[in-house]
């Protein structure tokens, strides 16, 4: 058996693949879900070995990885890029695709088709989408066909626009009855879990009391069924701005940058690459050249 079989093996021990039916199972029981974002193999690979129940492939990859100022230039062919990539680090988590500004919106047919690319394409257990009462058709019509839906309430950034900016969410009394009500329409749709993000924790509380589905928490405090962060913000590589909400577990961008300037430095006083990253030719061989060449080693 080889080193990566081996890993490979011990990090599958006891452990079975997560599913929608795992979330259900978690809040049935109070067992708290974890989930963070991911957008490339290595990533997927770190978090999957964590032990993470999910991982989102986010469209925040528009701003965390692809240098946007927000989620909406995010396409399609973005999203299914990363997906991919994600699926062939990750075996355990619940693999998440979120649907991106414009490919569920015009439409219900729209919304299936895409829906359905995610898991033919990319290798998907479920798709997420942003909104409320507006979208619970296109979100049911998804779920009849049998692809897993994760909702999205609270501040969703696709509409950052029509939010005036990314803003805490349900914040009166009468934009958090709306919430609670879409989060009920959302499940009568059909999702299986719903993101509350950036809301007031006595509502995204109650929230999570009044469902029968999970909730998943990022900026909506200790109430919630599980969380969740974006994973950049969370190791401190995207060094633009760091939300309220995040707690940030390391400093990776101050990592690679101390690395990077002693690279720079190290190069350009010749102290790398040393002998010990050099490869070598034998003294007979190198002799051998010089003697095809006409030349002698004093030269």
């Amino acid at each position: 058996m080889s080193k990566k079989d081996s890993k490979d093996s011990n990090n599958s021990k006891g452990r079975k693949k997560v599913t929608t039916l795992t979330f259900r199972q978690k809040k049935e029981k109070g067992e708290i879900i974890t989930m963070l974002t991911a957008y490339d193999y290595p990533t997927a690979l770190a978090v999957d070995e964590a032990g993470i129940d999910a991982i989102l492939v986010g469209d925040s990859l528009g701003m965390v990885v692809l240098g946007y100022e927000n989620t909406l230039p995010v396409t399609m062919q973005d999203m299914l890029h990363h997906c991919r990539a994600v699926s062939r680090g990750a075996k355990y988590a619940l693999l998440i695709g979120d649907m991106p500004f414009m490919s569920f919106q015009v439409s219900v047919e729209q919304a299936v088709g895409n829906a359905g690319r995610f898991l033919q394409e990319a290798g998907m257990d479920a798709v997420k989408l942003e909104g409320g009462r507006e979208r619970a058709g296109a979100a049911r019509a998804i779920v009849e066909t049998g692809i897993p839906v994760m909702g999205h309430l609270g501040l969703t950034p696709q509409s950052v626009n029509q939010l005036g900016g990314f803003r805490s969410q349900g914040r009166s009394a009468l934009a958090a009855k709306r919430l609670l009500e879409d989060a009920l329409i959302l499940e009568e749709a059909g999702v299986f879990s719903i993101v509350l993000e950036a809301v007031p924790v006595r509502i995204a509380e109650m929230i999570s009391q009044r469902l029968q589905v999970p909730t998943i928490g990022i900026g909506a405090g200790i109430g919630c069924d599980g969380q969740v962060l974006v994973t950049h913000d969370l190791v401190g590589q995207f060094d633009r701005f760091t939300p309220k909400f995040v707690k940030q577990y390391a400093n990776i961008h101050a990592e690679m940058l101390a690395a990077f300037t002693t690279f720079k430095d190290e190069v350009e006083k010749k102290k790398f690459p040393g002998d010990e990253h050099s490869y070598h030719m034998k003294d007979e061989q190198w002799l051998v050249l010089l003697g095809e060449l006409g030349e002698s080693e004093s030269a």
